[in-house]
């Protein structure tokens, strides 16, 4: 982030003297607007929007405040700090008002699973506290585009799967997809991330796990489109090695692609900083490659 060669750099883009003064320009117009409501200005006046037509609000007040410190351009008054609804939502209790008995079979026993999408809707409570009760990650409210489903067999939840956006940059991801920085940055949102995978401790199916990740896999683009307005391509998940030997994601035919650097995308420095962890995929398309490479989605 900074000034380069006349330009201002943030977030992996250039921005020119001409974009700046329109932005000096644009609130020397609206004198008596707050920072939000010029940020709104800017994304009209840009037509910048998200893959799912809703504006870039919240980059477009990043990228106003950044050139604001750097002295770029002269800010407003702040006038309030609204609460940062991640870390101020609370934790799910963990007390489940849901009566559950001990399922033990064969998959075949077990009969047709129902897969349900529950974001947004009213079993979205009982999905958090699930994760919160017997997930050992525990629950954490996701930021950003991210879907929630609930498998059920015979008529009470036997799994939960929780979906999110992609981390920005994966090498050995990037590598196996193919495509340049340009194409990763224009279609990084055609990806899901598996951020949790919770099969409930009282169901004893064997092979149950995998019948449940490829039934999901089967129904997540369709379900992200029907909530975000775009298709997904390939999904993605970590695995922690010590714990987990990921035997449900290579029986559902995901492909294992290598460990991470032990790195978060904040690492002040090159050394592992956190666990090394497997990084397996798997393309809900043949021409994943293909899709992933175009640019101009919409």
């Amino acid at each position: 982030m900074g000034l380069v060669q006349g330009e201002f750099r943030y977030r992996g883009r250039n921005y020119g003297a001409a974009q700046i003064e329109s932005i000096r320009q644009l609130i020397a117009a609206h004198p008596g607007s707050s920072r939000r409501r010029l940020s709104a200005k800017l994304c009209e006046a840009w037509n910048w929007v998200q893959p799912n037509g809703q504006p870039c609000g919240m980059v477009a007040r990043s990228l106003m405040l950044e050139l604001h410190r750097a002295g770029h351009i002269e800010l407003p008054a702040k006038r309030m700090s609204p609460p940062n609804n991640a870390t101020a939502h609370r934790a799910p209790v963990s007390e489940l008002p849901l009566e559950v008995a001990p399922l033990e079979c064969s998959l075949g026993e077990l009969g047709p699973l129902e897969i349900r999408q529950v974001r947004r809707t009213t079993e979205e409570g009982l999905f958090d506290r699930l994760l919160q009760s017997h997930h050992y990650l525990g629950y954490t409210r996701p930021v950003g585009e991210h879907l929630k489903h609930l498998a059920y067999g015979r008529g009470q939840p036997v799994a939960c799967l929780a979906w999110s956006s992609a981390p920005r940059h994966l090498g050995p991801r990037d590598r196996f997809i193919g495509w340049s920085a340009a194409q990763r940055r224009a279609n990084i949102h055609l990806l899901a991330y598996n951020t949790r995978y919770l099969l409930m401790p009282w169901v004893r199916v064997p092979c149950l796990a995998s019948h449940v990740l490829a039934a999901v896999a089967r129904v997540l683009s369709a379900d992200w489109q029907a909530l975000y307005h775009h298709p997904i391509y390939l999904l993605e998940s970590f695995i922690e090695p010590e714990r987990f030997r990921g035997t449900c994601y290579r029986a559902a035919n995901w492909t294992y692609l290598g460990l991470t650097t032990g790195r978060g995308k904040d690492a002040p420095t090159q050394q592992p900083n956190r666990s090394l962890k497997e990084l397996w995929v798997y393309p809900l398309r043949a021409d994943f490659r293909r899709r992933l490479a175009a640019l101009g989605h919409g």
